[in-house]
């Protein structure tokens, strides 16, 4: 073997496991596991809730703004959440989530734009969702590999964290956070 490609091997190597054990695809529920406090989407995901949040591009620079109203309800483990999302550009966008809740802790999600079944897993303080989602014509139409995490904070807001992948390149990150509507 050249040096040239020992190196490449080397490189490589330190690659995937960085990917695989220090950075945020290396996340497991079970991390959360022991963490406080416990996060029941059927609580914290109930009722009216808004939503702020970033998009960073692929650049690491913020590329858009929201800010979003959701309602949710349960009906015991079956759940439906609709998104209506207000862009910085003007932009709207509405999203209707079908969330049903395993005696395990499994997640399953639907949505018109996700791809197939979306899985996840409560546990903890943590919900973790993957999912293929199709961006609009108007955004290319491409289908991106989602990784969402959520955390519940102690004073019961939840900080979210997905990242969304081509080809397993990460594209673009979203950064934002949920809380109880206040009553007006």
């Amino acid at each position: 073997m050249t040096a040239a490609l020992i190196l490449f091997a080397l490189v490589l190597t330190a690659l995937v496991v960085r990917i695989r054990y220090a950075s945020f695809l290396a996340q497991r529920p079970e991390d959360y596991a022991e963490g406080g406090p416990q996060f029941d989407i059927r609580e914290r995901l109930n009722g009216p809730i808004v939503c702020e949040g970033v998009i960073y591009g692929p650049t690491g620079r913020v590329t858009s703004r929201f800010v979003a109203d959701f309602e949710a309800s349960w009906q015991g483990n079956v759940g439906t959440m609709v998104e209506n999302f207000h862009y910085d550009s003007g932009n709207t966008q509405r999203r209707q989530w079908t969330l049903t809740l395993g005696n395990d802790g499994a997640i399953k999600a639907e949505a018109p734009d996700v791809v197939g079944v979306g899985t996840g897993r409560q546990q903890g303080s943590a919900v973790l969702l993957n999912y293929k989602i199709k961006l609009t014509e108007e955004a290319g139409g491409h289908v991106l590999d989602t990784t969402d995490w959520m955390y519940l904070t102690p004073n019961g807001s939840i900080m979210n964290r997905s990242q969304f992948r081509k080809f397993g390149i990460k594209v673009a990150e979203l950064v934002a956070t949920m809380r109880p509507r206040e009553a007006a």
